[in-house]
């Protein structure tokens, strides 16, 4: 199936172009579900590394997911193209490409939450945040207000307005199609104002107020992981793991214990965002955060995204924390550097700046607005839609347009899509090459007379981060330490294990702090003393969790 990253893909089309890629490329790619949504679908994995150099658990991994958030679709085409630049890169011979898939793993979930999605890319959409199960109200009963949904039902979810003399929106005075909050001294003149609601039906009406409830399918599936999960947090879920798509989600990168690093793919924003959620930067263990500025670095050059930290510059009340994250998970349960993309910012687009940080509550400033909706002029007519009236089943005449934000401000125009993802597909390629990874730098064996030989492996870290990978990870002992053995057919150890525990390795990462006084922290030599006939091959191999796997042989000669 032919696809150029220039729209949004159903499910089934999703199936079979993830198909279809796997079957051009099984030297490269395989395919598997990990697990069933709510409704039923499959949740695809892909798994990507060169066969040839080794199977996927052999190798430091690192994971992508994408579109936990139903209406943040970008999240699939970055995940897509991410599957396209691998394939194409190694084809291509390009150097960056070619070593990942040599010596590390991918493993890429283009959309946990395939429900939701169907559900926003439906002829007639419902507008869904997260999950389709009904919660916390098991039989989806809808309380009185309004609930979003394709009244009209021409294929968009655009915005309501009510003419009202005590609404909080006012036309901009340099454009009346653009509404924005009517200023705290009210000007006494005779600009209409109005009450703004996003397209709904409203249930139980009275005539008079309006409610907007959470809907009947409350759920946020980046809140239901573990990591601080609380019963407080919205759409938090019964308990962790308690939806689905997550509990798979979870026991499938627990599964891949070679997971070195963790990248989610949402919209919109335009940043890099990093744990932690609930924690200041001071309390993280200050090599961890040295280490999430460095990548979060070479993250900026690569996309032009910046990097913010959840709690330091996104929480709005930081007494009342937003838990449950997946980003949060990967780097406080597993010790590993989780990423959120929040892909897109139109502000960015339209203007010379990007959006304000505390964007997400409280919306953009009336100038950035305006600019938005000249932008969508000339490059996106479909993201604002003039106001027309409509005859509401349930308010009676009202007018609808305004934004249509799934298309502008959540999610790029399909004509920027591709350009706008491209870009994070090197940042992940780049993340991988910084996990740790084996290699062989010596093995030998020295005759010592008669049937006796001293065998040796020396091992190295040629990694960026060390093989826990994380300061965290370190002192929480989260990582089991580097193993190595001898074996042989006719070899037979003496005078000590076959196998051997190497503990830990550092990275180059850590030489930084060395002043030039390096060591070699990152390597570790094993001998063994063996008894077996001349010409007797020794099979040496050396393993840790997340590094991988590196093997040599020798052949005891005089």
């Amino acid at each position: 199936m032919a696809y150029d990253f220039d729209r949004f893909l159903r499910y089934d089309e999703l199936t079979a172009w993830l198909r279809d890629l796997v079957a051009a490329h099984p030297d490269l790619l395989a395919l598997e579900s990990y697990g069933t949504s709510h409704e039923g679908r499959d949740l695809w994995l892909v798994t990507a590394t060169d066969t040839s150099t080794g199977s996927h658990d052999t190798k430091p991994a690192h994971w992508v997911d994408a579109s936990i958030h139903a209406i943040e679709l970008s999240g699939t085409v970055a995940a897509c193209h991410l599957l396209q630049h691998l394939v194409e890169g190694h084809a291509s011979g390009e150097a960056a490409v070619v070593e990942a898939l040599r010596t590390r793993t991918f493993y890429v979930v283009p959309r946990v939450n395939p429900d939701g999605a169907e559900w926003v890319l439906a002829d007639r959409p419902r507008h869904r945040r997260s999950s389709t199960r009904a919660w916390p109200w098991a039989d989806a009963h809808e309380f009185p207000g309004a609930h979003v949904e394709d009244v009209d039902g021409d294929g968009r979810i655009l915005q309501m307005r009510i003419p009202d003399p005590d609404g909080a929106w006012r036309p901009h005075p340099d454009d009346e199609r653009l509404l924005v909050p009517v200023p705290l001294d009210a000007p006494a003149d005779d600009a209409p104002r109005y009450r703004l609601l996003t397209e709904s039906r409203v249930v139980d009406h009275d005539g008079f107020t309006v409610p907007t409830p959470r809907p009947p399918e409350g759920l946020d599936l980046n809140r239901n992981f573990p990591a601080g999960w609380a019963t407080k947090v919205t759409g938090s879920g019964d308990h962790p793991l308690s939806e689905p798509e997550i509990h798979a989600l979870v026991r499938a990168i627990a599964a891949r214990p070679n997971v070195c690093g963790y990248n989610a793919f949402h919209t919109s924003g335009g940043v890099l965002l990093r744990p932690s959620s609930t924690t200041a930067d001071a309390e993280l263990p200050p090599d961890d955060v040295w280490a999430y500025t460095e990548l979060g670095r070479r993250g900026t050059e690569l996309t032009g995204y910046p990097v913010h930290s959840v709690y330091e510059d996104f929480t709005w009340d930081r007494s009342d924390t937003m838990s449950g994250a997946a980003d949060d998970w990967a780097y406080e349960h597993l010790g590993v550097f989780g990423w959120t993309t929040e892909l897109w910012d139109v502000i960015a687009a339209a203007t010379d700046h990007r959006s304000p940080t505390k964007i997400w509550y409280l919306g953009p400033t009336d100038d950035d607005a305006l600019a938005v909706l000249r932008w969508c002029d000339e490059h996106a007519p479909e993201g604002h839609v003039d106001w027309y009236p409509f005859d509401h089943p349930d308010l009676g005449p009202v007018e609808l347009g305004g934004w249509a934000d799934v298309g502008v401000w959540v999610n790029p125009p399909a004509d920027r899509l591709k350009a706008e993802v491209a870009p994070h597909a090197a940042f992940a390629v780049a993340h991988a090459l910084a996990s740790p990874c084996l290699a062989v730098r010596r093995a030998r064996a020295v005759a010592l007379g008669g049937r006796s030989w001293r065998v040796e492996l020396g091992v190295a870290n040629t990694g960026w981060l060390p093989t826990e990978v994380s300061a965290r990870a370190r002192k929480a002992d989260m990582v089991r330490p580097l193993l190595a053995e001898a074996t042989g057919d006719g070899v037979t150890v003496i005078g000590g294990p076959a196998r051997q525990t190497l503990g830990q390795l550092d990275g180059r990462a850590a030489l930084r702090f060395t002043g030039g006084h390096d060591g070699t922290p990152d390597r570790a030599l094993v001998t063994w003393l063996v008894e077996a006939d001349p010409g007797t091959e020794v099979h040496l191999a050396a393993w840790h969790p997340r590094a991988g796997r590196a093997e040599a042989t020798v052949v005891l000669e005089a």
